[in-house]
C-alpha cells in the first residue's frame, strides 16, 4: 500500500479534473501526479530512500501537495513543520526527526540553520509556481531572496546552500510508480503542539492514515464534484488528512488558501462554487458576527468544525441562521485524527457525536477504570487510526497507549446512546480551593450573553485558593461590555466559585494557526501582570 496510490489512480482516470485551485491557478490531477513523480525521481537521485524523513516547512501552497506525495511515492516519511516556526523550533524538529531534506519557501529558508542540523543534507526552496500547465515557462529562481541574518537572536539564519525546486525536477520523468509499503510502516510525522515540554513526533502509519481518510470521505460524503475550502494549515493533521488526503482519495477538488481571510474566502466560494466548508469554532463565531449578505454562498452544502470544541450556543445559532447543522468531528493527531462524528443518524447539540466505524471510545477514571454512562472522566480511544507511537519516545508511547487505549487528556462523558460530550482538557481544569472548575462549562454560559463575540476562560495562580477563574472577552462590534456585567451574568447562572474573579475586555484573543485559542498565552500574560 502507498498513500500516493489514490493520486496516481485519479490522474489515470481523470487527468484533466482539477485537483487544486489556488490564487487563480488550476492544477489538474494529471499535473499534480506528474510533478510529484518528477520530484520523487529527483529525491531518489539524491539518495533519499524509503523510511528517510523529508521535512515540509511550507505554508498552504500547492507545492506542499507535490512534496508530500513525492515523499510518499518513494516510501519516505513527510515531517510537517508549522510555517510560523523560527530557527530554534525548526532546528528541534529537524534534529528530532533526523530529516535529510527540508523543502521550504524563500522567506522561510533563512530559519533553517544547516550547521545546527547534523542530519540535514539539502534545503530546497520553492521558487515559483512549480506546478504549472505543460508548456508554461520555468520560473526564475528566488533562492537568493531568502533572508540572511545572524541567527544569534533566534531569527532568520543563513540561507546559503539552498537549491531551487525547479532545478531538482527539471527534466525528470513524469511517471514514478509508488513503492509498496507495509501497513505498519511510518507514513507521516506530525508533531504535537508541545504545550507541556518539547513537541513529540506522532508516528502515523500507512494503515492509520489510509483507514482514517476513507472514514473521513465516507462520513462527510465527499464526491468527485465537490470543492473543499481549505484554509486550515496543511501541516496540521485536520488539513492534511481529513481534507487533503481524503479529497484526493475521493477525486474532489481542494480550493486552497494560504490562510483564512474572510472576504477572500467568501468571494472564492461564489466564484469557484465551493461546496464544502471546513473550519474551527472561532471561524464560525466570526462569520456569525458578519453581514454575509454581499456574498453568494448558495453552493455550500456542508459545514464541519473540528480541532476544538464548538460551543453549543454557537452551533445552535448557526443552524437557526442557515438551516443546516455544523457537523462536528473529534479526535487527536495521535489517532490520525478522526475517531468521533456528530452524526450520520441524529445530530445532538453540544456533543461531538459517536465513535466512527472501527473505533471504540470509553470514559476512564484516574485509575483507568471505565466509568458508568453519564459520569465524567478521561476520554480513551482505540481503533485503526491510533498512532504507532511517539517518534523515539518509548516511555511517552507506553504512557499514552497503556492498556491498549489511547489516553486523550480530554475530560468528557458519554450518554446511554454513546454520544460523547467534551468537558475540557485535563490541563485546563482550574482548582479553586479544592473545587474543580471546567473552563468550557463557564464559557458555555458566557456565550449566551448577547454582547459576547468570543471568549476564553482560564486559571491563574492565587496565594490562598491555589487558582482563581479568569476570563478574556471580546465584545461584539458596537456593543459595550464591562467586567461588572460579565460577573453579574455569571452569578445568576453558576456557583460562586466558578464566577470569574478576573475579567479582561480585549480586542482579540491569541490563536494558533489552526484557530485554537491559546489559553497558555493568556495564563502567561496574567502571571507576568
Amino acid at each position: 500500500m502507498n498513500l500516493a496510490t489514490p493520486l496516481a489512480g485519479q490522474a489515470a482516470r481523470r487527468p484533466d479534473h482539477p485537483a487544486i485551485l489556488f490564487e487563480g491557478r488550476t492544477i489538474s490531477y494529471g499535473e499534480l501526479d506528474a510533478q510529484s513523480s518528477r520530484l520523487a525521481h529527483a529525491m531518489r537521485a539524491r539518495g533519499i530512500e524509503a523510511g528517510d524523513r523529508v521535512a515540509l516547512f511550507l505554508p498552504n501552497v500547492p507545492e506542499f501537495a507535490v512534496v508530500y506525495y513525492a515523499a510518499q511515492r518513494i516510501g519516505a516519511v513527510p515531517v510537517s513543520i508549522n510555517a510560523i516556526f523560527r530557527s530554534a523550533e525548526v532546528e528541534y524538529l529537524v534534529n528530532d526527526s533526523g530529516a535529510r531534506v527540508v523543502f521550504t519557501m524563500p522567506d522561510l529558508a533563512g530559519f533553517v540553520v544547516r550547521e545546527r542540523c547534523p542530519s540535514l543534507e539539502y534545503v530546497v526552496v520553492v521558487d515559483g509556481p512549480s506546478v504549472a500547465p505543460a508548456g508554461a515557462p520555468a520560473p526564475a529562481s528566488a533562492a537568493s531572496a531568502a533572508p540572511v541574518a545572524s541567527p544569534a537572536d533566534g531569527s532568520a539564519g543563513s540561507a546559503a546552500g539552498t537549491e531551487p525546486l525547479s532545478a531538482w525536477i527539471e527534466g525528470r520523468p513524469e511517471r514514478f510508480e509508488p513503492v509498496e509499503r507495509a501497513p505498519d510502516d511510518p507514513a507521516a510525522l506530525l508533531y504535537s503542539s508541545g504545550t507541556t515540554g518539547f513537541p513529540k513526533g506522532v508516528t502515523l502509519t500507512q494503515s492509520n492514515i489510509a483507514s482514517n481518510i476513507a472514514s473521513a470521505a465516507k462520513y462527510s460524503g465527499y464526491r468527485p464534484d465537490d470543492r473543499l475550502a481549505t484554509f486550515l494549515p496543511l501541516f496540521h493533521v485536520y488539513g492534511q488528512n481529513y481534507i487533503l488526503n481524503a479529497a484526493i482519495l475521493s477525486g474532489a477538488t481542494v480550493s486552497l488558501f494560504r490562510r483564512f481571510v474572510p472576504d477572500q474566502v467568501l468571494r472564492a466560494i461564489e466564484h469557484d462554487r465551493i461546496t464544502m466548508f471546513f473550519g474551527v469554532p472561532t471561524i464560525f463565531i466570526g462569520l456569525l458576527s458578519m453581514d454575509l449578505g454581499p456574498y453568494d454562498l448558495s453552493s455550500i452544502r456542508y459545514e464541519m468544525s473540528a480541532a476544538a470544541t464548538m460551543p453549543e450556543e454557537v452551533s445552535r445559532r448557526w443552524t437557526e441562521r442557515f438551516g443546516r447543522r455544523v457537523y462536528e468531528g473529534y479526535g487527536l493527531t495521535e489517532c490520525s485524527p478522526f475517531a468521533c462524528y456528530n452524526d450520520l443518524v441524529e445530530h445532538r447539540f453540544g456533543s461531538v457525536g459517536r465513535a466512527v466505524e472501527g473505533f471504540e471510545l470509553a470514559i476512564f477514571d484516574e485509575e483507568d477504570r471505565e466509568q458508568p454512562r453519564g459520569e465524567w472522566g478521561e476520554i480513551v480511544i482505540r481503533g485503526p487510526g491510533v498512532m504507532k507511537g511517539y517518534w523515539n519516545r518509548p516511555e511517552d508511547t507506553e504512557r499514552a497507549l497503556r492498556g491498549g487505549w489511547l489516553h486523550s487528556g480530554d475530560i468528557g462523558r458519554m450518554d446511554e446512546d454513546g454520544y460523547v460530550y467534551i468537558v475540557d482538557r485535563v490541563k485546563d481544569m482550574i482548582n479553586v480551593s479544592g473545587f474543580k472548575v471546567w473552563p468550557a462549562e463557564v464559557e458555555q454560559y458566557l456565550y449566551r450573553m448577547p454582547q459576547v463575540q468570543e471568549l476564553a476562560v482560564y486559571g491563574v495562580p492565587h496565594p490562598e485558593k491555589g487558582e482563581q477563574v479568569a476570563v478574556a472577552v471580546v465584545p461584539k462590534a458596537g456593543q459595550s461590555l464591562d467586567a461588572e456585567q460579565v460577573i453579574a451574568w455569571c452569578r445568576e447562572s453558576i456557583a460562586a466559585y466558578k464566577v470569574p474573579a478576573i475579567v479582561d475586555i480585549v480586542d482579540e484573543l491569541p490563536k494558533s494557526p489552526t484557530g485554537k485559542i491559546l489559553k497558555r498565552v493568556l495564563r502567561e500574560q496574567a502571571v507576568k501582570g
